[in-house]
């Protein structure tokens, strides 16, 4: 039901640059597709609905009953209430602590102000949550019939995180979302595309395969265009709303508040909460204050040499189609603001006020006790874990280093030790460690891995060379490797050089990002061959599959890979008994395959797949030597 990337990429492509010569008529082209799917979807609801009609005339007409009739009456209901379902688009409200005017008035205010002055409807809930972000999102309470509930989600790091002016374009640029009813279209659009996303899965789950084939060649044709126009109009969507921050907030304050949330959100990973769970190391219950101790680290100055790491790491980032958001260059050069570096890490200097402060008032403290205390009492029993396996780490420390004084460490052992001393004694006192385990095999991917990244620390540039040896035999880490030897050579000035390696890690990650797609599905036009499992592994399989009462028959195969060969997909097919009085299709199907993979150890790389309602794959199926490995007795 989708192109394969390189087609969905090109669409997109040539979709942009239609969008962005011809805005308005390619939304009407978006409307038109939207429309096209209602149409035909009321076209065989009204046909289904005319036939069933008839029927039953007929046969009132004819005073008798017939089998057949009664049979054709059954599909057609069935296919009615698979249509009427599927048009009902719910959704669950968001979460987060609600806010009232009362308790938080300048938030109101600014809100107040920005609404009126962008056009956007008014918010019917504020909610204050723990994430590093602000958006907005409309709830439909009549389904398809709208009636749109407004909620405005802000969390508390980001507003802990800017200065006023700062929080100010990117509340802007949430509202700017709403305005001239951008989120309107576009909240019809989501909801036509999850339509169309419960209509495929309630024809393919609902094991009525002349249902199915009513919709295929519509839905093959229409679903990935539908997506790739939808998905264009999206990214359409955050430059308009940039723009409606530059209108309420300036082009300055804007493009900063862009670079600063890049900055800020990799310092709040990188720094601040990994010093978080440092504690873990000494403290048995985690801090109490947290997000007080978050203000504070916010308020000071962000060391020059990391805002640089991060500012560089940000700007290197590529605008791709796996999200609709645009990369942070994109969006400034949209803006007409070009960057200067060592200008704009001033953006890490320290805050007087946040916005937080600003917009929270007196409600502030206390809204930073209620966060600090939910996330304490969530991380306490985790917490309790870490501290008591750190603690088993010192002993098993203490050990190895006691053990080496006496004799020789076996490979796995002396990494062992290397990683535990890392880990709580620092870089400069494992270095000698991973000397050595280099010096016994110069080929150790995690001690090349470790040692390349403790040079570059140092800007010392041969550890690029152990960095390559490791990314030589491990692939795992190709992506990873190639961004830390990118952004050691930006900061040496060496950007030729530093290019080569993020195109190296982009389209490495373009090769997994299509390896994971491949792997993500199994379809009937897929190829397969005879799986190369031991028959060990093949009777284990079997003796676990007879504990399951429901399950017929089991075909075990190998899907043939276009990606990454060398790294198999095997997929077990399942086959099982469906009760008359059977209500829920899917939700049945989910029980057994979330109790099949609850209650048991599979192979690694295995894809389940049920195989009811596609009766064209078991026939192929059937025809690959040794595939089916179990079936019922007593069945046919």
């Amino acid at each position: 039901m989708t192109f394969n990337q390189e087609r969905f990429d090109t669409l997109i492509q040539k979709l942009e640059a239609f969008a962005n010569k011809q805005p308005h008529l390619y939304k009407l082209h978006v409307a038109f597709l939207a429309t096209l799917g209602y149409a035909y979807i009321f076209l065989v609801l009204a046909v289904t609905l005319t036939l069933l009609a008839g029927i039953v005339f007929l046969m009132l007409d004819a005073q008798s009953i017939h089998a057949s009739s009664v049979k054709a009456i059954v599909f057609l209901l069935a296919l009615a209430l698979v249509l009427l379902r599927s048009l009902w688009v719910s959704f669950p409200p968001p979460t987060g602590l609600p806010l009232q005017p009362q308790d938080v008035p300048n938030l109101y205010s600014l809100i107040n102000e920005i609404s009126s002055k962008l056009e956007a409807p008014r918010f019917h809930h504020i909610l204050l949550t723990n994430d590093f972000n602000a958006g907005v999102v409309q709830i439909p309470r009549l389904g398809l019939l709208g009636w749109q509930q407004n909620y405005l989600i802000v969390g508390l790091p980001l507003m802990l995180a800017l200065p006023p002016e700062q929080f100010r374009a990117v509340l802007a640029h949430e509202l700017g979302h709403l305005s001239g009813n951008h989120s309107r279209f576009s909240g019809w659009i989501y909801r036509q595309r999850q339509t169309w996303y419960r209509i495929v899965k309630g024809l393919r789950q609902g094991g009525n395969e002349v249902s199915w084939l009513i919709f295929e060649r519509f839905l093959t044709w229409y679903i990935p265009f539908f997506n790739a126009y939808s998905f264009v109009l999206a990214r359409m969507n955050e430059y308009e709303a940039d723009r409606c921050a530059v209108d309420i907030a300036g082009e300055q304050n804007t493009a900063k508040a862009l670079m600063n949330v890049e900055v800020k959100a990799r310092f709040l990973e990188n720094y601040f909460w990994s010093s978080v769970y440092k504690q873990i190391q000494t403290e048995i219950e985690p801090p109490k204050m947290t997000y007080a101790a978050m203000q504070e680290a916010f308020s000071q100055k962000v060391s020059h040499e990391e805002a640089s790491v991060y500012f560089m790491q940000a700007l290197a980032e590529k605008t791709n189609n796996a999200d609709t958001h645009p990369c942070l260059t994109d969006r400034l050069k949209a803006l007409g603001y070009l960057p200067n570096y060592q200008k704009e890490v001033a953006i890490s200097a320290p805050i007087k006020i946040n916005a937080a402060q600003e917009f929270l008032g007196d409600s502030l403290q206390k809204l930073i006790e209620h966060f600090s205390q939910a996330w304490r009492e969530e991380i306490a029993t985790p917490w309790r874990q870490k501290y008591a396996e750190f603690q088993q780490s010192i002993a098993t420390l203490k050990d190895l280093n006691h053990k080496s004084q006496k004799q020789q460490l076996t490979l796995e052992e002396a990494s062992q030790r290397a990683f535990l001393t890392l880990e709580m004694e620092g870089e400069e006192a494992v270095k000698p460690l991973l000397q050595d385990i280099l010096h016994r095999n110069a080929y150790h991917v995690s001690a090349n891995y470790l040692i390349g990244q403790i040079l570059l620390n140092e800007q010392d540039e041969t550890g690029i060379k152990y960095i390559e040896r490791a990314i030589d035999k491990d692939s795992n880490i190709v992506i990873k490797g190639c961004q830390i030897i990118c952004s050691f050579l930006k900061e040496q000035g060496k950007i030729k050089e530093a290019k080569f390696y993020q195109e190296r890690a982009d389209n490495y990650g373009e090769l997994i990002f299509k390896a994971q797609q491949e792997r993500s599905d199994v379809r009937e036009n897929d190829s397969f061959q005879s799986h190369n499992i031991s028959d060990v592994e093949v009777n284990k399989l079997r003796q676990q599959l007879s504990h399951y009462p429901h399950i017929i028959t089991v075909y075990l195969v190998q899907k043939n890979m276009q990606y990454f060969p060398e790294k198999p997909l095997h997929v077990l097919s399942l086959k099982r008994e469906i009760s008359l009085f059977e209500g829920d299709y899917e939700a049945e199907n989910s029980k057994l395959l979330n109790s099949l993979l609850q209650e048991n150890e599979f192979l690694s790389n295995l894809f389940i797949f049920i195989l009811n309602s596609h009766l064209n794959m078991e026939k192929k199926l059937k025809r690959i030597p040794n595939s089916m490995i179990y079936h019922k007795k007593g069945k046919k």
